[in-house]
């Protein structure tokens, strides 16, 4: 679709850089000295072990000021990763506001197909009613909250496993099995609870905040901003064919796997040597956006699945694109707890080359030894975040600029 593009923003948020300090009741984020930061770490872990409250929560928010410029920023503190109350704040402040992709058009092709999910304590289920109208509603029975279905597949209705209450794909109640004698009850009123969808491109996405889908919204603006146009004319879109998926659960906490794919490259050539091998790291340069951060580099034509030209783009909160050469996969990161997360990765892949053995196969060898690579990487990080040796860190100003962006995004949402 086409539309108006839009500069990308100042990463120095250079109009309130004069601001002495927005937050009067905090400490200036460039006071704070190693010796502070550790005491205050060792008073953050005792105070975990007594459940820290939400306002407790809140005041961790104001340990990191996005104000102040890339070149002097303390990255955000270790309790951000840590803490089970930071944790729960994220949720209801990010993860259950906005669009949220949660999988591809490819799990429900077909009429009657559905597939589920959960995000935090919301349990979700989308799927295509027989005219092939897009739905999605909360995963739980009416009658005494069981889950109603459960992975994915085909059915004309869904079927409590408890006690047998049944529902159309429009999530209407179609049957409440044994109810006789009971009083006051509307079965319009015991229909499953909507949730906003829509899609993009080979997205799937869902707002949780929400439950109505006003059909004339530009859903790619309210997700991407700017980027929509780019993303689209760069190849992210319903081309290619999809491939398969994959799943990882890594002892992390979510935002240590998206800091590891925003730092420009940083890390590459030290914990993907292969990797390196295919990718001109001196041509790597990050563009932001409103919520979107864009990653490119050159890479070698002959090099696998790479081909010429890498593009990666981060979309906040919890979304990453590659798309490189034939291939696109995809990095979904679900936060599982304070400590843990899964990441899902998608695979898609240009029709011509999806019956190429060979080729699909040591493309998959690849990614997967990456992933690996990465793994091993994200949990060193987090027993590292939880050491009492570590507060804050820095910013790696000319490679990291992706990172700050994420980490004001995030701010940004926890405050309102």
């Amino acid at each position: 679709m086409a539309m108006m593009m839009m500069k990308p923003i100042n990463l120095h948020f250079s109009d309130l850089k004069k601001l002495r300090n927005p937050y009067p009741n905090s400490r200036p984020q460039h006071a704070r000295s190693p010796n502070s930061l550790l005491i205050r770490k060792s008073l953050e872990t005792n105070h975990s072990l007594l459940e820290p409250s939400q306002e407790f929560a809140r005041s961790l928010i104001h340990e990191f000021n996005p104000h102040i410029p890339i070149e002097e920023a303390l990255t955000p503190p270790s309790s951000w990763y840590t803490s089970p109350s930071f944790h729960s704040l994220e949720l209801n402040q990010v993860f259950f506001r906005g669009w949220q992709a949660v999988g591809c058009t490819e799990q429900i092709q077909e009429g009657n197909s559905f597939f589920t999910g959960r995000i935090g304590n919301i349990e979700y289920v989308v799927c295509r009613d027989e005219n092939g109208k897009l739905r999605a509603f909360h995963n739980v029975c009416r009658h005494h909250a069981s889950l109603l279905a459960s992975g994915s597949g085909k059915g004309s209705c869904f079927v409590c496993p408890y006690h047998g209450w049944t529902y159309g794909l429009n999530g209407a109640l179609l049957k409440a099995s044994r109810i006789t004698g009971i009083k006051n009850f509307n079965v319009k009123e015991f229909g499953l609870v909507p949730l906003r969808v829509a899609i993009w491109g080979p997205f799937i996405l869902l707002d949780l905040e929400k439950d109505k889908f006003d059909e004339h919204d530009d859903v790619g603006m309210e997700w991407l901003g700017s980027t929509s146009e780019i993303l689209s004319t760069n190849g992210v879109d319903t081309s290619l064919s999809y491939l398969c998926r994959r799943e990882y659960t890594i002892e992390c906490n979510w935002k240590v796997f998206c800091d590891n794919y925003l730092d420009g490259g940083y890390h590459v050539p030290f914990a993907h040597k292969d990797l390196a091998s295919g990718l001109k790291l001196d041509s790597y340069s990050t563009t932001v956006y409103e919520k979107v951060s864009i990653q490119r580099c050159d890479g070698d034509e002959d090099f696998d699945r790479l081909g010429s030209k890498s593009l990666y783009a981060f979309i906040y909160p919890n979304f990453m694109v590659n798309r490189y050469g034939p291939w696109m996969d995809t990095n979904l990161v679900l936060p599982l707890g304070p400590r843990r997360c899964k990441v899902i990765f998608d695979y898609f892949l240009d029709a011509s080359l999806k019956d190429d053995e060979a080729f699909v196969t040591g493309s998959l060898k690849d990614s997967e030894q990456v992933q690996m690579e990465d793994i091993t990487l994200c949990e060193s990080v987090q027993r590292g975040l939880e050491s009492p040796a570590y507060g804050s860190g820095r910013y790696a100003p000319m490679v990291e600029k992706a990172m700050h962006h994420f980490h004001c995004l995030l701010h940004q949402d926890l405050i309102n």
